[in-house]
């Protein structure tokens, strides 16, 4: 699949050619559903969890007398009515994470990439600025088109100066090749690969 290569400006400097067995092949709905189910579940947090009565610190000898104080009567200093004392019915930790074969995984990135290269998909030579600021940075986006949520894919690293200016404008997020995963991927309308990007994934599948 031979695709135009422009820069940050707009215009056009060359083609590349993408790999088909990456970017060519037909998405499957159950594929990415499973992969995003995946990645939502593994992000997913649970509760600082509370120190419950075993867990707590605190004499358990009787520290009063049974009768004659006129009080209730207590033998256990880590019970949860004590201040320091255990919680009652306190958050657990929980562990959400969950496991996915390699090879779905895998075939999920690469139906997320071909579902993008039909539309969606646009290639640049790098990412380094002239005039590394915001403004001029979301120009060049308006100029190109490039409207809603943008996600840009870098080589190894990111250039530092594009990374900075991007980091002001809305819907637009920036990641390493190393960092492409698929609900990222498909939660934005446009992905911006440079051609770094495209050499990293592409060697990523192959190797």
């Amino acid at each position: 699949m031979k695709v135009k290569v422009q820069n940050l400006d707009g215009k056009a400097s060359g083609d590349i050619e993408l790999n088909d067995a990456v970017f060519g092949i037909e998405p499957r709905a159950d594929i990415l559903h499973r992969v995003v189910t995946w990645q939502l579940w593994n992000r997913r947090e649970t509760a600082r969890p509370t120190r419950e009565r075993s867990d707590v610190a605190r004499t358990g000898k009787k520290f009063g007398r049974q009768k004659g104080s006129g009080g209730a009567r207590h033998g256990d200093r880590g019970a949860p009515i004590f201040i320091g004392g255990g919680k009652a019915h306190g958050a657990r930790k929980r562990d959400f994470t969950s496991s996915l074969n390699k090879k779905v995984r895998a075939l999920g990135l690469k139906m997320a990439l071909s579902s993008k290269a039909k539309d969606g998909l646009v290639i640049v030579d790098s990412l380094e600025l002239k005039d590394a600021k915001t403004k001029a940075l979301k120009g060049q986006f308006d100029k190109n088109g490039w409207n809603g949520k943008v996600l840009v894919i870098g080589g190894e690293s990111v250039d530092d100066g594009f990374r900075k200016a991007a980091g002001n404008l809305p819907g637009v997020n920036v990641l390493p090749a190393i960092g492409a995963n698929v609900y990222d991927i498909l939660k934005h309308d446009t992905l911006v690969l440079t051609k770094d990007a495209v050499e990293k994934l592409e060697a990523r599948f192959n190797g």
